[in-house]
C-alpha cells in the first residue's frame, strides 16, 4: 500500500509540473474567472462578450472602514473581436503562474512579476491590430452604504447611528498613463479611532499599532506606444462604473500593457506617488515614457523560475484529487510574499457577490465577515498544509501579522487586567483589538471590559497558540531558528499563567471561564486550553530551557475524559453551560494538538469519541473549515478519511473547479481548501 502511494506520487510529480486548465469556450460573468498572481497580487480573469477582464487584487488594501478593497478592474478589447472567431482558449499555465488567452489570430499571455508588484498583458496578432485596454473603478464617487448585509465586508458589520462611505478614489490620465489611488481619510473617526474609544483603550491609544493611518493603495497603468483616449461608462453586474481608456496609436502586432501596483503607509501623499514612480521606475507624472520590453522578459524568467522551484520543492502531490489540490496550492502561492496573511474568505481572487449568492448586490469590495478583520480558528486551516507542502516560507506574513499585534493585544491585558501576557480574541482586527460588534459596545454595565459581549466568540482567547505551534514546527520542519517567535509564544503563555493563576486542591489550574471552540461555552477546564497548552509546553521544552515550563505543565489539569454507552471518550470541557456552535473541540486534541493518534496512547478513547460522542457524531461532515477527515486520518480511520477527502476536493460551484463555497464564509473558501490539504 505504501510502494503504491509512493509510486503515485512520483509519476503525478511530472504531470502537476506540466498541468493547464484550459477553457474553449468564453465565460459568462466574473464568477466564471480563472486566477492569476504572484507575490501578493491576484487578478481574475475571464472573457467575456469578446472582451478579456481582469480584477487586480493585493494584499494590505484596508480602507477607513477595514474594507479590503479591490484595485479596479481592466477590460481589453481588440478590432474585429477576434475571441468570438471559433478558436477561442483560455489556458491556466500554473506551473509558471500565467494565463493565455487566444482566438482570431490574437494570443495574450498575462502573468504577474513574482518580485515586483507589476502585472503585465502581452499580446502578439498575426496582422496588426488596434486595440485598448480601460481602466475600470465602480469608486469613481463617494458611496453611501444604506445595506446592513453589505456592512458585512467592513469591520462595523452592521450599520451605525453615523453614516458608512466607501470614499471615492482619485483617478486620472497623468501623461498617456492612467493614475489611481485611495488614501485612508485622516479628517473622519475611522474604525481604528471608533474601536479604541469604545474599548476602552484611548489612555494608551499613542502606543497602539496602526495599520489604518493614511494607508494609500493604488497605482497606475500604461503600455509603451498607447494614448490616452476617453472616458467609458457603464455597468457591470450590480455595479454603475467609470473607465479612463488606453489605445493604441495605430495598429500593431505586439502590444504591452504594465500596471504597477502599490500599497505603503505614507505621511504624504507626495512619498506614495514617489514609492509608484520608484516600482515602475519613472515618474509618477509620465507613466508612458518608458522602454520596458528587455526589462519585463528579465522579470518573466525570473517569475518563471520562482515557479519552477515552487513546483519541485514540493513531496506532496495526489493523483484522483491532484488537480484541485495543485489548484488550490497555487492560489496560495499567489500571496506567498504578502506582508498580510491570506484571507480565509476568499483570498485575493473574490469577485461581484451576485455570483455567489444571488441576493447580495454589491460592489466587486464585497466579502462577508470583512477585510481586516481576521478569524482564527479559519485562519488557521489555511496555513496548516503550508508546512507538509515545503512552503514554510509562506507563513512568513502570518507570523508577521500576529508579531505586529503582540504590543496592542499585551497592552489589553495590561488596560483590563492589570496583569502581564498577550490577550488575542477569535475575531480580531489587523491591529489587535477585538471586532467592534463582536465586542459589542452596547454591552451591559459590569461586563468584564476584556471579553467580547457575544454568545459565540466569549473567553475563546487558546486559538492562538494553534499559531504559536506552526512557529514551533517550523523550527521542526525546516530547522530554522525561531528566537524571534520565542517572546510571543512566552506571551501568550504568560497571559494563561496570570489570568487564571488559582488552583484547586491538587494544584491544578481553575480555568473558568474559558471556552472550547465557539461550541462549548462557559466551560470549566476547557479541553482546547488545556490540551493546546500541554502540546506548546511540552514542544517548548525543546527549544529553550526554562523551570517556568516545567512549573506550568504540572499546575495543568488532565484533559477531561467521560463516557458515552459504555465507551470512554474525550469531554470538550469537565463543564459547560451551552452548546452555542458546530465545532468538535472534544478532538482538537487529536488535531491539531496530537496528543491522541497512531502509535499514541489512549488511540481508542479518541476513536470512542469520534463514533460515539452524540455531538461529535451529529457534525460530521466535509463542507467549509470542517476537520474530520483530518480526524480520520490521524486516527487511522482510512475509509472515512478517503470519503471525506474526496467530497473536500471535488469541484466546486464555480467554472474554476477550486474555488469553494461559501460553505459558512466566502467564495472562493480558502480554508475549505485548507482543511482539504
Amino acid at each position: 500500500m505504501l510502494y503504491r502511494c509512493l509510486l503515485s506520487c512520483l509519476l503525478v510529480f511530472s504531470y502537476a509540473a506540466n498541468a493547464q486548465l484550459v477553457w474553449k469556450s468564453q465565460s459568462r460573468h466574473a464568477g466564471e474567472s480563472m486566477p492569476c498572481g504572484g507575490g501578493d497580487i491576484g487578478l481574475n480573469v475571464w472573457v467575456e462578450k469578446g472582451d478579456l477582464l481582469f480584477y487586480l487584487s493585493r494584499s494590505g488594501t484596508f480602507d477607513e472602514h477595514n474594507a479590503m478593497l479591490k484595485l479596479g478592474r481592466v477590460r481589453i478589447r481588440v478590432e474585429g473581436h477576434p475571441f468570438d472567431k471559433g478558436d477561442f482558449r483560455q489556458e491556466l499555465h500554473w506551473q509558471d503562474g500565467s494565463v493565455v488567452v487566444s482566438g482570431g489570430g490574437v494570443r495574450f499571455v498575462l502573468w504577474v512579476d513574482v518580485f515586483q508588484p507589476l502585472v503585465h498583458v502581452n499580446m502578439e496578432s498575426k496582422t496588426p491590430v488596434r486595440m485598448s485596454a480601460v481602466y475600470e473603478s465602480w469608486r469613481y464617487e463617494d458611496h453611501l452604504i444604506t445595506d446592513a448585509v453589505e456592512c458585512r465586508a467592513n469591520s462595523y458589520k452592521v450599520l451605525q447611528a453615523f453614516p458608512l462611505v466607501t470614499y471615492k478614489d482619485a483617478i486620472s490620465f497623468v501623461g498617456d498613463g492612467v493614475v489611481f489611488y485611495h488614501r485612508n481619510r485622516e479628517d473622519i473617526e475611522d474604525i481604528f479611532d471608533y474601536t479604541v474609544r469604545m474599548e476602552g483603550m484611548s489612555a494608551v491609544k499613542d502606543q497602539l499599532y496602526n495599520p489604518i493611518r493614511r494607508n494609500t493603495f493604488g497605482g497606475a497603468m500604461w503600455g509603451k506606444g498607447m494614448i490616452a483616449g476617453g472616458n467609458t461608462e457603464g455597468q457591470y453586474a450590480d455595479t454603475k462604473y467609470r473607465g479612463w481608456e488606453l489605445k493604441t496609436a495605430k495598429p500593431v502586432k505586439s502590444q504591452e500593457i504594465i500596471t504597477g501596483l502599490h500599497v505603503a503607509q505614507t505621511n504624504t501623499l507626495e512619498e506614495w506617488e514617489n514609492g509608484l514612480g520608484a516600482l515602475v521606475k519613472i515618474p509618477a507624472s509620465t507613466p508612458g515614457s518608458v522602454e520596458l520590453s528587455a526589462r519585463s522578459a528579465a522579470a518573466r524568467r525570473r517569475s518563471i523560475r520562482w515557479w519552477k522551484q515552487f513546483w519541485n520543492r514540493s513531496y506532496v502531490h495526489c493523483d484522483s484529487l491532484g488537480a484541485n489540490y495543485e489548484l488550490f496550492r497555487y492560489q496560495l502561492a499567489c500571496n506567498a510574499y504578502g506582508e498580510w496573511p491570506t484571507k480565509f474568505n476568499g483570498g485575493l481572487f473574490t469577485f461581484d457577490p451576485c455570483y455567489v449568492d444571488s441576493t447580495k448586490h454589491f460592489s466587486p469590495d464585497f466579502r462577508a465577515w470583512g477585510g481586516g478583520t481576521m478569524t482564527a480558528q479559519n485562519q488557521r486551516l489555511v496555513y496548516y498544509p503550508m508546512l507538509k507542502n515545503g512552503d514554510a516560507d509562506m507563513l512568513k506574513g502570518q507570523f508577521n501579522f500576529y508579531l505586529r499585534m503582540l504590543h496592542n493585544a499585551s497592552l489589553r491585558s495590561r488596560v483590563y487586567w492589570n496583569h502581564g501576557g498577550a490577550c488575542f480574541t477569535e475575531q480580531i482586527e489587523n491591529f489587535g483589538l477585538p471586532n467592534i460588534t463582536e465586542y459589542h459596545p452596547k454591552r451591559p454595565a459590569g461586563t468584564d471590559p476584556g471579553v467580547e459581549y457575544n454568545k459565540w466568540l466569549e473567553y475563546e482567547w487558546e486559538t492562538v497558540f494553534e499559531f504559536c505551534l506552526m512557529m514551533l514546527d517550523q523550527q521542526r520542519y525546516e530547522g530554522k531558528s525561531i528566537q524571534k517567535y520565542l517572546p510571543f509564544i512566552d506571551s501568550c503563555l504568560s497571559f494563561y499563567d496570570a489570568h487564571y493563576h488559582q488552583f484547586d486542591a491538587q494544584g491544578h489550574y481553575i480555568f473558568y471561564p474559558t471556552s472550547a471552540a465557539e461550541t462549548y461555552k462557559l466551560t470549566y477546564n476547557s479541553t482546547t486550553v488545556i490540551a493546546a497548552m500541554q502540546t506548546i509546553l511540552q514542544r517548548l521544552k525543546l527549544v529553550t530551557d526554562s523551570p517556568r515550563w516545567d512549573t506550568m505543565l504540572a499546575h495543568l489539569p488532565p484533559v477531561p475524559l467521560g463516557e458515552y454507552e459504555g465507551h470512554t471518550t474525550i469531554l470538550p470541557a469537565e463543564k459547560w453551560e451551552r452548546i452555542q456552535n458546530r465545532e468538535t473541540p472534544q478532538l482538537y486534541p487529536v488535531f491539531p494538538w496530537g496528543i491522541y493518534g497512531i502509535g499514541k496512547p489512549g488511540l481508542d478513547t479518541a476513536i470512542n469519541t469520534y463514533k460515539y460522542d452524540p455531538q461529535a457524531v451529529a457534525q460530521w461532515d466535509y463542507v467549509g473549515w470542517k476537520q474530520y477527515s483530518i480526524f480520520a486520518a490521524r486516527l487511522g480511520l482510512t475509509a472515512d478519511a478517503a470519503k471525506l477527502s474526496a467530497l473536500k476536493f471535488k469541484d466546486g460551484p464555480h467554472r474554476f473547479p477550486a474555488f469553494w463555497g461559501p460553505g459558512f464564509d466566502w467564495t472562493p473558501d480558502h480554508n475549505w481548501g485548507g482543511s482539504a490539504m
